[in-house]
Formats: C-alpha cells, sequence, structure tokens
C-alpha cells in the first residue's frame, strides 16, 4: 500500500471522496437490496449488507491504497494527523473530500433502487449499549490498521474487510466505526439508516474509540517508521 509519489493533492482527495463514495453506495445500496429480498428476514438481510461491506473495503483499500493511503474514514485520517504522517490542512481536506462523497455514495444508491433521492433517516440507534458498541467497533478497527501495518502492510485490504464484516456481527451498533459513514447514513431512511439526532453520540464515541486504539498500539508497539511508511501521504514527507 505504498503511496504513489506522483500522486497529486487533487489525486488524493479525488481517491478519498470516490472510495467513500462507492463505500455508502455499498453500505446503502445492499442494504436495500437486501432488505427487498430477505422476506423480512433481518438476520438474511444484515448477512447480505455484510458481506457486501467487507469484500468492497477489500477491494477499495486494494485499488486506492496506492494514491491516498484509502483512509475513506475521519477517524482513520485523525488516527494518521495524530501520529504526525500527515499534515492538518490536508487531513482537513481529506475529511471534507470523505464527508462529501459519503453523501454522494448514499445518493446514488437511492437513485439506483428508485428511492426518493433526497431523505432524511427515522430509524433510532441510541443508547448506552450502541455508543459503547461503537467505542469498541471503532477501536478495533484502528487497531487492526496500526497493528497490520506494523505485521505485514499488504494485508491491510483483507484484515480491514474482514474485520468490518466481523464487527457488523459482534457489535451492538453494526459497526459504523465511521463519521462520514454516520453523517451519510444519517440522509437515508433504510436499513442502513440512523436518525440524525442519534448521529453526534455515535461520532464521539468513534472518535474516542480510535484515540484510545491509537494510544493503547503506541504503548504496544510503539511507532517505528517502518511501520508508518505504507500508509503516510506525500504531504507528510
Amino acid at each position: 500500500m505504498t503511496i504513489v509519489q506522483a500522486a497529486t493533492p487533487a489525486q488524493r482527495l479525488g481517491a478519498e471522496f470516490l472510495g467513500t463514495a462507492f463505500l455508502l453506495a455499498t453500505v446503502v445500496g445492499s442494504g436495500i437490496m437486501a432488505e427487498r429480498l430477505a422476506g423480512g428476514n433481518v438476520a438474511l438481510a444484515l448477512l447480505g449488507n455484510t458481506l457486501a461491506t467487507g469484500c468492497m473495503l477489500v477491494v477499495l483499500i486494494t485499488v486506492l491504497g496506492p494514491i491516498s493511503g484509502a483512509h475513506l474514514n475521519p477517524a482513520v485520517t485523525a488516527a494518521f494527523l495524530l501520529r504526525r504522517e500527515m499534515a492538518a490542512h490536508e487531513a482537513a481536506l481529506f475529511v471534507l473530500a470523505q464527508l462529501a462523497g459519503g453523501i454522494a455514495g448514499v445518493l446514488a444508491a437511492h437513485a439506483m433502487f428508485g428511492e426518493a433521492v433526497l431523505q432524511i433517516s427515522q430509524k433510532a440507534r441510541s443508547g448506552p449499549s450502541q455508543w459503547f458498541a461503537e467505542w469498541v467497533a471503532t477501536f478495533g478497527l484502528i487497531a487492526t490498521i496500526l497493528l497490520t501495518l506494523r505485521a505485514r502492510a499488504g494485508a491491510v485490504p483483507a484484515a480491514v474487510g474482514l474485520y468490518i464484516t466481523a464487527a457488523y456481527w459482534f457489535t451492538a451498533s453494526t459497526s459504523f466505526a465511521n463519521p462520514a459513514v454516520t453523517v451519510a447514513r444519517s440522509l437515508s431512511d433504510t436499513f442502513a439508516g440512523i436518525r440524525p439526532v442519534d448521529a453526534p453520540a455515535f461520532i464521539l464515541a468513534q472518535l474516542a474509540g480510535a484515540l484510545c486504539a491509537l494510544y493503547i498500539c503506541r504503548a504496544l508497539v510503539g511507532t517505528p517508521a517502518a511501520a508508518a511508511a505504507p500508509l503516510k501521504t506525500h504531504a507528510a514527507e
């Protein structure tokens, strides 16, 4: 997942936008498809949603990692910013690209399935157990990325895809683990949605989980330069 050195800032932002758009189109689109085909079986619908999302993450990180690092997630970007592997201005632009891409992906999914393009979710996802689940989900995601980078950087796409596939099922919140995903899903009143009023608590839990993972991983293995290199952005060099 070494960054292509010739990638321009615009190309890196484009990769983050496009990747997050495809991620959300997958999350929301597969949720709509799964719910329509599952005949009321919520477990079967969740399984379809899970498998599509995990597979798409492997693809996106593999193909976009060499361009931008394939963060596709403000929590991931924040972790690399705090590790001083990218500049603050680029991190801010990454987050904006991720948010815009996520919203675009949701709108595209609605259009593909003949849903109203503009929606506000009415699906309640709130309470301490849900918030704790998001903390756990994001802690695990960031730890997976950082520790896999250290162990075998080339395995990051598979490790992240497999982790999210599992986390859909072992967390009460079905593992949003991503502030951009949370914002975008608040604009979809479908299987994958979340009420806008519930989104801020999810995002706070996600950022707290990412921060804790960053410091726990640092305590476990340190931050040697060799481990940090694969996802270093051009701006940090």
